[in-house]
């Protein structure tokens, strides 16, 4: 959705579709495997709903991968679905903020908001959070788009992070202070249909008021063509 044609969201500390970048690190599905801290299904839903709602209030977005052919693998093919064009700044640091390509895109952004997910969250996230604030930018780590080892580790890093100055969020909650209004009806539909195919029981509610109350018809989702089977697994 073009900037010029979305109604402006009034600031005050807050965060808007203008005033921040999101940043998604090393979604790749090595660094999911370690993952325990969380469900990784919903750790997958809640990073793609995220991208979906930064493509539907046209946020910037920097994408980064880490040693891809060598340990991690291809980033996930949902992201890869929501930004088909956006390029990928491959790295070799464990810190994205030591690269100075990632950083440098930030910057080319012009924005001092953060807005932050990644694998895993006690070196990917903590590491370039805690230098990212030093070099003067407001992060905000949206925890439920990150994972960890154990749970343990986690919590540790978001205490760190919080402790550095970081402020912590979810998935939802940045689309809804971005959204902020409902009578922004710019935007409405879009983030209903996020809402519908990615927030539960939330979802589940919507998806009743707009049949059963306003008389909407029913979503319909894409249909289900069952793979051909591949001669290579013949």
């Amino acid at each position: 959705m073009s900037q010029n044609n979305r109604a402006k969201r009034s600031e005050k500390g807050l965060l808007t579709p203008d005033n921040c970048v999101v940043a998604f690190i090393d979604y790749q599905p090595q660094m999911l495997f370690g993952v325990a801290s969380l469900d990784r299904q919903s750790l997958i839903n809640n990073v793609v709903a995220l991208a979906k709602a930064s493509r539907v209030f046209d946020v910037p977005v920097v994408l980064s991968t880490v040693e891809t052919k060598s340990f991690s693998g291809y980033i996930w093919p949902q992201l890869k679905a929501i930004f088909p064009h956006e390029p990928l700044i491959e790295r070799s640091s464990m810190n994205s903020w030591d690269d100075n390509n990632f950083v440098e895109a930030i910057k080319k952004t012009g924005k001092k908001k953060l807005v932050l997910g990644g694998l895993w969250t006690e070196t990917c996230v903590a590491l370039a959070t805690v230098q990212a604030m030093f070099d003067g930018y407001e992060v905000y780590v949206v925890e439920d788009c990150c994972g960890d080892l154990s749970q343990v580790a986690h919590e540790n890093s978001m205490q760190r992070v919080i402790q550095a100055g970081a402020k912590p969020v979810l998935s939802l909650s940045v689309m809804l202070e971005w959204q902020r209004d409902w009578a922004q009806h710019d935007t409405y539909d879009a983030v209903m249909d996020i809402v519908r195919n990615h927030f539960g029981a939330y979802g589940m509610g919507v998806e009743y008021a707009y049949t059963m109350v306003r008389g909407v018809p029913q979503t319909i989702l894409p249909g289900y063509t069952v793979p051909e089977a591949s001669v290579a697994h013949a």
